[in-house]
């Protein structure tokens, strides 16, 4: 075996595994870089800030299925622990590498020395140093299996040196690619026969069942196997908002999101079903609204791929301990072979919910008030977002609305969202952009969110990453509206409304000023033509709608 470098190992692990961008802040593995120049046609994409790097990561990842690669030099080593966090929570393969200390300086006050390795610890799967040459391979190899296996999630490589130097250095190496890793899911591990036919039995005897089907249903591309099922027995769909793209809206078994920031009527058809078949969720406290939708005691099945999940929540009737397609496709195999069931009440029931909440909420979604309403915004963008579009969302109020209010129309289109960090839609529809360039990347955020990551637009310009950025600009983060007026008592002060509120700012001309396409939107009646022309301008685009600060999300029905 012949002397290499770990660079050139490195580049060509990330060549064979199919990588196509890294975000990253420098210096970090310089050598590394200038191979994945010589080596590959990788893009090196370089931002303004170790937590976008991550988030943009993150978004390549989750709208490729493939491991998405950010780093940061040891100084920049927290950052990206922190930009992870969202990756962990929405079980999002992402591969973090850093610098880290030398051994033969540890200990003496070397410039920037601190030992990061502990604050990766709760927010990855795997957490590990590379200190020879050597290891390179074994180690990246290991970092891409574990991102992608099992419950996906992030992993952290901490190579020695500041800057990972150890990349320079020679050893007796090759690189190792084990293409099954090269995304998610590498294994499609089978659900037991036996078990099978119970939750079969279980989902054919109940009267009123439902799937609340998550993240794992989108992991496993499992979405076409869960519709064919669900039509196969009659059964409505609920979805958490991980899974809001795994059953378009206009489906009529589909019933919206449930939980904390959902849709009314899938709340309430999930509250009167009398069985409840978890997919690919944990059930954790957003999708159930703290363990509320559907109350404790419910009939319950859990379907999923990680076995410590599975009745974590909830008692269970019978469980699938499986790769989610696998277990549905069998399932479907089996339905096939008995009688249909006949469940016209409930579904008239059912249909009978969302009726009752596109009539309560339809002046709102249509209405044409100045300054505009979110559900106006949610609207246009039900009916105008192109059918092969991607659609990125923020967390917060931007959650609230989307979540509840937008309608996907196609199955072709895709949905992602924040799994609970503010400002993380912008960085991440960047990298969502950069892993299906062909698509059309559509960012949905509001004023609060924008301003975390406003840097990155020109990081966007500079890339040519052509995303369209929605601002739901209201000039402040009323979310808290609520809170701050309850603790002042249960009324709205001049120095309460300090504490969520800002400077109003045209975002349109920033993003004019840096070299993207701004577009200012004051009347309902404007928004479709923006987004058309944004849609078409061939650069970064920055859509300002101007909405009105007193209007709030709706808060869950329980």
């Amino acid at each position: 075996m012949a002397k290499t470098t770990g660079a050139q190992v490195i580049a060509d692990m990330f060549k064979g595994y199919g990588v196509t961008h890294v975000f990253m802040v420098p210096a970090v593995l310089r050598r590394t870089f200038a191979e994945l120049e010589f080596r590959t046609d990788i893009a090196r994409i370089h931002t303004h800030g170790e937590k976008s790097a991550a988030y943009m990561a993150d978004g390549y990842a989750r709208a490729s299925g493939k491991p998405g690669i950010c780093m940061a030099q040891v100084v920049g080593a927290l950052n990206l622990a922190a930009g992870l966090r969202d990756a962990w929570l929405a079980q999002s393969p992402v591969i973090a590498m850093t610098g880290g200390r030398d051994p033969r300086t540890k200990f003496r006050k070397l410039y920037q020395e601190v030992d990061d390795v502990p604050a990766f610890e709760p927010v990855t799967k795997w957490n590990a140093t590379v200190d020879a040459p050597e290891r390179i391979p074994d180690m990246v190899r290991q970092a891409f299996r574990a991102a992608v296996t099992g419950a996906p999630g992030p992993v952290h490589l901490q190579f020695r040196g500041n800057e990972g130097q150890i990349d320079a250095e020679e050893a007796e190496m090759e690189a190792e690619i084990d293409e099954r890793c090269a995304r998610v899911p590498p294994f499609r591990p089978e659900p037991e026969p036996e078990q099978v036919d119970r939750v079969l039995a279980l989902l054919r005897e109940a009267a009123r069942p439902i799937f609340v089907v998550g993240g794992g249903v989108r992991n496993s591309r499992a979405q076409a196997e869960l519709r064919a099922l669900a039509e196969q027995l009659q059964i409505p769909v609920a979805t958490s908002l991980n899974a809001k793209d795994a059953i378009p809206a206009n489906h009529p078994l589909s019933v919206g999101v449930v939980g904390s920031y959902s849709r009314e009527s899938a709340n309430l058809t999930v509250k009167r079903a009398d069985l409840v078949c978890f997919v690919g969720t944990e059930a954790g406290g957003m999708t159930t609204h703290i363990w509320q939708v559907p109350a404790p005691g419910i009939a319950a099945i859990q379907i999923d791929i990680n076995p410590e999940t599975i009745g974590r929540n909830y008692p269970l009737q019978a469980s699938l301990c499986a790769d989610a397609r696998a277990a549905l496709t069998r399932l479907m195999e089996r339905a096939g072979t008995q009688p249909p069931v006949n469940r016209r009440a409930w579904l008239d029931e059912v249909a009978g919910l969302k009726h009752r909440w596109y009539d309560k909420y339809l002046p709102a979604l249509t209405s044409d008030a100045i300054p505009i309403r979110p559900e106006r915004i949610c609207h246009e963008l039900s009916l105008h977002t192109p059918d092969d579009a991607m659609v990125v969302v923020d967390t917060g109020h931007a959650g609230m609305w989307m979540g509840g209010m937008f309608d996907l129309r196609s199955a072709s289109q895709s949905y992602i969202r924040s799994a609970g960090h503010l400002g993380w839609a912008f960085p991440a529809g960047l990298g969502a952009k950069c892993a299906q360039p062909e698509r059309p990347v559509i960012v949905f955020t509001g004023d609060a969110g924008f301003w975390y990551h406003i840097a990155e637009l020109e990081t966007a310009v500079r890339w040519k990453i052509n995303t369209v950025v929605v601002v739901n600009n209201n000039g402040g983060g009323n979310q808290s509206k609520r809170g701050f007026d309850r603790v002042y008592g249960g009324q709205q002060t001049e120095k309460g409304r300090e504490l969520w509120t800002y400077t109003q700012v045209d975002f349109a001309e920033i993003a004019r000023s840096i070299g993207a396409v701004g577009i200012r939107v004051t009347q309902p009646a404007q928004f479709a033509g923006a987004l058309e022309q944004a849609l078409a301008a061939g650069r970064p685009a920055v859509i300002d709608v101007v909405t009105d600060i007193e209007v709030l999300a709706p808060p869950p029905v329980a």
